[in-house]
């Protein structure tokens, strides 16, 4: 029998299909690319794997079709060391994908298919939920139905495991959420838009505390994050990097804020470790492939004393 992991994540697994191109295509043009690609993705595999590489026990809850792309996942799993006993191979969907053009400029265009992310159902948490107790902190976001990442929280909530929340895609959310959400991570954009009203981000972020979550931070980019509690605000210095592609930065950041408090760190403490996290990865291209270790953020930190 395994040790239990110390983060447990409940989220989405994909594969993205990018192909670059001289510029998007008009409706019924047909263009001819420069490049294509296949990478891992999704919200829930990368933050697996970015709290794996820095240190934590993870497992992961998720769905995967009976395909090359279920296969790849699987494996990319198994490569990282994280536990896929409870990633359930579904016969009838696909596994999720993102099709993908970036133009020169750096423009795109998304179509996202969630395939099995969107059969993930309650009864995957059940089936998990031993695991998801006995975890330091349980990772989410919003790719899976919002119906099974609230029964996730409640669950977690109950047993005084620490729930970490990336509102992603953003949406209003129900209070029953908010409730039994530790720690929710909006940028400065999803932080008005889960709060479905316009407002400073430090506004949002007490209006949602009044909601019940307890702590509210929100990512600023190379603003660097606003912590906000009911003892108040506090920021979270950036540091300076020159970026070179922040995709995987967010990931990075909540990955790591989850390893942080799941060795034991205090929340500012973690942040600021998380911070690191992230300004690494803004300078390496790629989502999964710019996730730092633990060894490099605190080689990192010690060369920002």
């Amino acid at each position: 029998m395994t040790a239990p992991a110390s983060v447990v994540v409940v989220g989405s697994c994909n594969i993205d299909l990018v192909a670059r191109v001289p510029r998007l295509p008009l409706p019924g043009e047909t263009l001819t690319g420069t490049a294509f690609g296949t990478y891992l993705g999704g919200k829930g595999l990368n933050q697996a794997v970015a709290a794996r590489r820095m240190g934590a026990s993870v497992a992961m809850v998720a769905r995967v079709g009976a395909d090359d792309f279920g296969r790849r996942v699987t494996q990319a799993l198994h490569d990282e060391g994280i536990d896929a006993a409870q990633v359930t191979i579904d016969e009838q969907q696909p596994t999720g994908t993102a099709v993908i053009l970036v133009e020169e400029s750096g423009e795109n265009n998304i179509v996202v298919i969630p395939g099995a992310n969107g059969a993930l159902t309650t009864a995957d948490i059940d089936r998990a939920a031993e695991q998801i107790r006995a975890a330091h902190v349980l990772l989410l976001q919003l790719e899976i139905p919002l119906e099974t990442t609230l029964h996730a929280a409640r669950l977690a909530h109950a047993a005084e495991t620490t729930v970490i929340l990336t509102p992603a895609p953003a949406q209003q959310l129900p209070a029953t959420l908010l409730a039994a959400t530790d720690v929710l991570v909006p940028n400065e954009v999803e932080v008005t838009q889960v709060l479905g009203t316009q407002a400073r981000p430090s506004e949002a972020a007490q209006a949602l505390l009044a909601q019940g979550c307890r702590a509210v931070v929100v990512t600023l980019g190379a603003q660097g994050a606003l912590l906000v509690t009911a003892e108040g605000e506090q920021a979270i210095a950036p540091f300076a990097v020159t970026p070179v592609d922040t995709v995987g930065a967010g990931d990075a950041f909540v990955g790591a804020l989850a390893a942080g408090l799941a060795a034991g760190q205090e929340l500012t403490t973690a942040l600021r470790y998380a911070s690191a996290a992230g300004a690494i990865a803004t300078t390496r291209p790629g989502a999964m492939a710019s996730l730092p270790s633990h060894d490099e953020i605190e080689q990192f930190l010690r060369a920002q004393d």
